[in-house]
């Protein structure tokens, strides 16, 4: 991986690169190696028989329904996936593969909106600024740039694509401003963005004969084989879960887009889906991961407890209390209705998430309580409620009327700033394996991400891997026969719903338990004592887990979608733990109390490199053994 790689500093699984060379800057640190090996990876090697998926695998396709072909694999169906989808179909066959429901995503649940430059008032240099404040001097410059030059495009070919987005009374965009932001620059449909997002791309999607959608089918490892040092991905192997049959996607181009890991903390805005199953994939698949530690909570989801009404059953996800009600001038009180914000940040209110995040931790410890209150009720009636009709609606069927009494909240896991490690283009150290979203870490975010920024950030590197994809495709060829290469998963059918059962209750107790100790030790506040017995306790509960499921019958290539999940729930916050143990220093959202300060000397990424294939635990190994084979691609 180049000889800047050689001289990291290395700790158990986890590289902080405090040898790294100035000049490698983040995306270079992708670029660069893989620029070395282009003449390799991008020579012709097309068969000539090899036309395009489209018409020579109908046959194929035909005599094996476990096995399917596509020129493209996109797992994920969020902003990234699809809009990535969309482009490349253009060239090619696509599949995408989705974990429930093609809307069930992050994005659809995105209510504040998309930061872009559209004002003639605001400046690329001014996102830039802003961006770089938010992610405490940590973010790639190139990247930050990138994206900020970029993001308008981006929100007008969503335009054109029909999605909806608010306007002002002079006809023009209506721009919010949310905390972080110097400017108005949140591109809005009231308080539900991503969803009218998710909207126009979905509609594209179903009208695109080159693309073909398999809901429900969850992903369980990315099929990967040696070529020399490198390693290289063929596709995927996903459970459908409504017929319990394992599906084999070949694939000469493989984009993960499959959103975050929200569900390692028991209290998230993330949908259920949001086990960090990407993360998880790729780290197995020898792909580096970066800046794990830096796990965003939002300060203000609503507090169940403090509702009038409370609801019925507890909610699989919190609800997400927009950072634009902030923005448009929410004022943040204790319960004994003390403005707080401050007395911790000169921005009061509109400071970072970060800061507002930690300062509400405090306030509740410090007073012993459950959540804080925040209002916007001095605001005209109307506007609220144009401005957050679906907020008001749901704290309304809990007895809450927003434009008259303030909103319970408190800070809920919400975003991961770190992730499989990007260049510029999306790309990875895993040839044929691209990455876009939450899933991705492309250095835009740095130690904090800026409000809005996340789904400018999926759809410009979704579409700046576009090229690079297709230019991969075009020279990769695959044997037909290729899918018998990796051992298939197994269906638990032959241990009998009994064991199942139990297997499955003790697995999601499991899972309830590894979310406790992700919120009492590796939560908004650290210290390297607490990281180092949530280590340990981790550690510990999964050895006990892989143990039950052992000792009652589980082989290594068994899968079911619950104790896959539990799998890759224990891989990422294992990564989390690490990667916050490397870092010996406070800077965005990552706390400790045993290293207060900001050092300018730890101002560099924290990198996870590959492990041996054959070591660790279930959780991080491949279910199959990796074929070596010389240039398959």
């Amino acid at each position: 991986m180049g000889q800047s790689y050689k001289q990291a500093i290395w700790v158990p699984s986890v590289t902080f690169n405090g040898c790294l060379q100035r000049e490698l800057s983040w995306s270079c640190g992708v670029s660069k190696f893989l620029q070395i090996r282009k003449c390799n990876l991008f020579r012709s090697r097309t068969n000539e028989n090899w036309k395009s998926f489209g018409t020579v695998i109908t046959s194929a396709y035909l005599r094996d329904g476990s096995t399917k072909y596509f020129d493209f694999a996109v797992i994920g169906s969020g902003v990234a996936g699809l809009r990535y989808a969309l482009e490349v179909a253009k060239h090619g066959s696509v599949a995408i593969i989705t974990k429930a429901e093609p809307h069930e995503s992050n994005t659809n649940y995105a209510q504040g909106g998309v930061s872009a430059v559209l004002c003639p008032s605001d400046s690329v240099e001014s996102h830039m600024q802003d961006t770089i404040v938010a992610g405490a001097y940590l973010c790639d410059e190139e990247s930050v740039k990138v994206v900020c030059t970029e993001g308008p495009d981006r929100i007008r070919e969503l335009i054109a694509m029909g999605a909806s987005f608010d306007h002002g009374d002079d006809g023009n965009l209506h721009l919010a401003r949310e905390g972080g932001h110097s400017h108005h620059r949140i591109v809005h449909a009231a308080d539900m963005t991503g969803r009218e997002i998710e909207r126009a791309l979905l509609e594209a999607v179903v009208n695109d004969p080159n693309i073909s959608v398999f809901k429900h089918h969850f992903a369980i490892d990315l099929l990967t084989s040696q070529d020399g040092s490198d390693t290289v991905c063929h596709g995927i192997d996903a459970l459908n879960t409504e017929t319990q049959e394992v599906v084999r996607f070949i694939s000469k181009v493989t984009l993960l887009a499959s959103g975050g890991a929200g569900h390692i903390y028991p209290s998230t805005t993330n949908p259920l889906v949001a086990t960090g199953d990407g993360m998880a994939m790729a780290h197995r698949a020898q792909a580096v991961i970066s800046n794990m530690e830096f796990v965003q909570f939002h300060p203000t989801a609503l507090a169940d407890e403090g509702l009038p009404i409370k609801p019925k059953k507890t909610r699989e996800n919190s609800f997400l209390i927009t950072e634009a009600v902030r923005g448009d001038g929410g004022i943040l009180y204790n319960l004994s209705m003390e403005r707080f914000m401050p007395l911790y940040d000169g921005r009061a209110e509109l400071a970072p998430r970060d800061v507002v995040a930690r300062s509400i931790d405090d306030q509740l410890k410090k007073r012993n309580e459950k959540y804080v209150l925040l209002d916007i009720s001095h605001k005209p009636r109307e506007k609220i409620l144009s401005h957050f009709p679906n907020i008001a609606n749901e704290c309304l069927q809990h007895g809450l009327d927003i434009t008259q009494q303030p909103i319970p909240v408190v800070p809920a896991a919400h975003y991961m700033c770190g992730g499989v490690r990007a260049g510029l283009q999306g790309e990875t150290n895993v040839h044929g394996l691209y990455v876009a979203g939450e899933v991705a870490c492309t250095g835009l975010h740095g130690a904090n991400r800026l409000a809005s920024n996340s789904l400018l950030e999926a759809l410009v590197f979704a579409r700046r891997a576009v090229q690079p994809s297709i230019n991969y495709m075009k020279s990769s060829s695959l044997d037909l026969s290729a899918s018998s290469l990796w051992t298939r998963p197994l269906v638990p059918k032959s241990l009998g719903s009994d064991v199942m059962h139990k297997i499955l209750r003790i697995t999601k107790e499991v899972r309830k338990e590894l979310q406790s100790i992700m919120w009492k030790y590796v939560g908004i506040v650290r210290s390297t004592s607490r990281l180092q017995e949530a280590e340990q306790k981790i550690g510990k509960l999964e050895a006990k887990w892989e143990t039950y499921l052992f000792e009652h019958g589980w082989q290594q290539t068994m899968v079911a979608l619950e104790a896959c999940e539990m799998r890759n729930l224990f891989c990422c916050a294992k990564l989390v733990v690490s990667s916050a143990l490397a870092r010996h220093e406070s800077r965005g959202l990552h706390y400790m109390t045993d290293f207060p300060h900001l050092e300018e000397s730890k101002r560099l990424p924290t990198v996870i490199f590959p492990s041996s294939h054959t070591t660790g635990t279930w959780s991080s190994r491949q279910l199959h053994q990796q074929p070596i084979v010389k240039s398959m691609v």
